[in-house]
């Protein structure tokens, strides 16, 4: 599995902490809903889901040209009220699609209207290739006075991956107590074989929108597999594009990072 930098993969079950925590989401197609479901269950967290007061289209084509008026504009979308108050607690996972490679539109009308000094702030995101980096950066920029955590993020494509890799996530960041194990860092790029170029697109043939070629690619073992690093040249600019290989499956790719 890939996730922040800062992932340890689950090796058994435990107890959870104790924490005052709230998980706090926007989810569009439901897979965001489904991340924040799974923490809040694992957690024993209170969740709130933020609703917009006029909903956005379930048409993509809809949806997408609604988002990019609204950013041009700089008009983003009233929200109805937050019944959580969040001075009340010590964490916020806080949730999202990502649009135009950064977080929703709701979430700038809630980090421009809510209070979030002092909190702990641990993004979770969906997305069809990538953007929890650039979205939790923007994050950190918009709350300079908050500490956002290393997040979590899956593709809507992995949406059967998240139940083990929250449970992980959860239990690297020190939320959930239980044992892990750390995977290795990632040793020096080297440059890609012929066949580690043939895992690289049989692991991105299905997603159309990536059009890369592999030029290098670092590997490590991770649980039930191993999870590359592959450094790609796309449209003359470079990406980095994680592929997992697990034992006995097609290789997938599970975020790109531009």
């Amino acid at each position: 599995m890939m996730m922040a930098a800062t992932l340890l993969l689950l090796v058994s079950c435990g107890e959870k902490k104790d924490s005052k925590t709230l998980v706090l989401y926007y989810s569009q197609g439901g897979t965001t809903k489904l991340v924040a479901e799974a923490i809040q269950q694992a957690l024993g967290a209170d969740i709130e889901e933020i609703l917009p007061v006029d909903p956005y289209d379930p048409d993509f084509g809809a949806t997408v040209a609604r988002g990019q008026k609204e950013m041009s504009e700089g008009n983003f979308p009233e929200l109805q009220p937050i019944q959580a108050n969040v001075q009340d607690y010590d964490v916020i996972f806080l949730g999202y699609p990502v649009w135009f490679g950064t977080y929703a539109n709701p979430i700038e009308t809630l980090l421009n209207t809510v209070d979030f000094s002092g909190k702990q702030v641990v993004p979770f995101c969906s997305f069809g290739s990538g953007g929890l980096n650039t979205s939790s950066k923007a994050i950190a920029a918009k709350l300079p006075d908050a500490t956002v955590l290393p997040g979590y993020g899956v593709r809507a494509a992995r949406a059967a991956a998240i139940p083990a890799e929250v449970e992980s996530f959860l239990k690297a960041g020190g939320f959930l107590a239980g044992e892990y194990v750390k995977p290795a860092d990632f040793p020096a790029p080297h440059a890609v074989s012929e066949d580690e170029s043939a895992l690289f697109d049989a692991a991105v043939s299905t997603y159309p929108m990536i059009r890369a070629k592999a030029t290098e690619v670092a590997g490590r073992e991770v649980q039930n597999g191993m999870e590359y690093l592959f450094t790609a040249q796309e449209n003359g600019g470079t990406i980095q594009v994680c592929v997992l290989v697990e034992d006995g499956k097609d290789p997938v790719f599970t975020q790109v990072l531009r």
